[in-house]
């Protein structure tokens, strides 16, 4: 099988198939992942919480992240798109944007995420002009926690749900390939998912979407209490093998069985 790319998981929303992916921070883990066909790793800046031991994503440095790619890409070879986290403040320009994505993408990424609206299309234009995939992140963006208050869901009023639908819309016109969509109401999320050609993965959004992403360490119950949208697919599967979790988790995003109402917002 070969690798999955930006266009590839277009394709599988352009034909209804619904897929799953997952955090990677170390070759290890990416290499299990990526051998049970999961279509798309992402290294995240939530590294700073559930490795680093932060209470936050803003210390993550370009200099980690590069780190982590390269660990990451060494494990993922043969299945799963390499989809790299830009860190806080390393895209407020467009030109510091290309500087830093294209550590990222000499590190072994296929792709580059970034977290924001409209403010962001003249970034995306130049990145993909220069043969850079993009994926959004809309919602719920944890590196704005401290403007936000908090973690806390977005898009519950009709200016804020508009606000998320025009961004997702401009970014997608800009060039995005692809969105993350974190902590929103189910049916925004689906809306915006119909509304759409490139491929929105919700994290805390609804089955509605074309995709998932989790924190591995919440997929796993590895990391403290899990959020209300995760789930324990290692205690789920009954074996007590990653291995078998990972398919569990992969089985039912693509059924739609996950994330169920009881793990979604209204």
């Amino acid at each position: 099988m070969s690798k999955f790319t930006v266009s590839k998981l277009a394709a599988l929303k352009e034909k209804g198939e619904k897929f799953g992916t997952i955090t990677a921070y170390d070759a290890t883990f990416a290499k299990l992942f990526d051998e049970c066909g999961v279509p798309a790793l992402l290294i995240g800046d939530s590294l700073g919480m559930v490795v680093q031991g932060h209470n936050s994503t803003v210390p993550v440095t370009i200099e980690e992240m590069v780190y982590h790619t390269k660990c990451v890409a060494r494990g993922a070879t043969t299945t799963s798109l390499i989809i790299a986290d830009m860190p806080f403040c390393t895209y407020a320009t467009p030109e510091m944007a290309l500087k830093n994505a294209a550590l990222l993408m000499q590190a072994g990424a296929g792709c580059v995420k970034f977290e924001g609206g409209e403010w962001l299309c003249d970034t995306v234009r130049l990145l993909t002009e220069n043969g850079i995939p993009v994926c959004a992140h809309l919602g719920l963006t944890p590196q704005s926690f401290n403007v936000f208050g908090g973690y806390k869901i977005q898009g519950r009023t009709e200016d804020k749900a508009k606000y998320i639908t025009d961004s997702t819309l401009a970014l997608e016109e800009a060039g995005a390939g692809m969105e993350v969509i974190e902590c929103v109401p189910a049916q925004l999320a689906a809306d915006i998912s119909k509304k759409t050609r490139m491929p929105i993965i919700g994290i805390g959004a609804g089955n509605g979407t074309d995709g998932q992403i989790l924190v591995m360490h919440d997929a796993f119950g590895f990391f403290g209490r899990p959020p209300k949208f995760a789930r324990n697919f290692l205690k789920e599967c009954g074996t007590g093998d990653v291995r078998d979790a990972v398919r569990l988790y992969l089985d039912e995003v693509r059924n739609g069985t996950f994330p169920s109402q009881a793990e979604s917002f209204e």
